[in-house]
């Protein structure tokens, strides 16, 4: 996805360049509704103008950030295949799987969740 191509060819490591832009392009196919978009320097999805959930990338994982709301509603799941988070999003290490299915229901979670939303953030 062009939009996206900045963010990606900054990624030094190829295989986190690929993992990132494999990631990316699942969401986008998975869900063609959502716009993405790069904003505070991350790759992220958004729907009606808020925010579903975005991306960044370190030197040991890639984080995934569905907003507190999504973090709350999945941490058991989250922490059962082996991820780690804070009050915000997630870490999946480079050495690890992604869990597309757990990604996916994030990614509805958010939708559903956020349907009626009217701002960029939940309040």
């Amino acid at each position: 996805m062009e939009v996206f191509a900045e963010f990606i060819a900054k990624i030094e490591n190829p295989d986190h360049r690929a993992r990132t832009e494999e990631v990316l392009n699942w969401v986008h196919e998975k869900f063609p509704n959502l716009v993405p978009k790069v904003a505070w320097n991350q790759p992220m999805f958004t729907d009606h103008d808020t925010f579903i959930i975005g991306f960044s990338v370190a030197k040991q994982h890639m984080s995934v950030a569905p907003e507190r709301a999504g973090i709350i509603h999945f941490a058991d799941d989250i922490v059962q295949v082996g991820y780690d988070h804070t009050d915000q999003l997630f870490r999946i290490k480079w050495s690890k799987p992604v869990d597309y299915a757990l990604l996916e229901r994030i990614i509805d979670f958010n939708i559903w969740d956020k349907a009626d939303c009217a701002t960029f953030w939940r309040k």
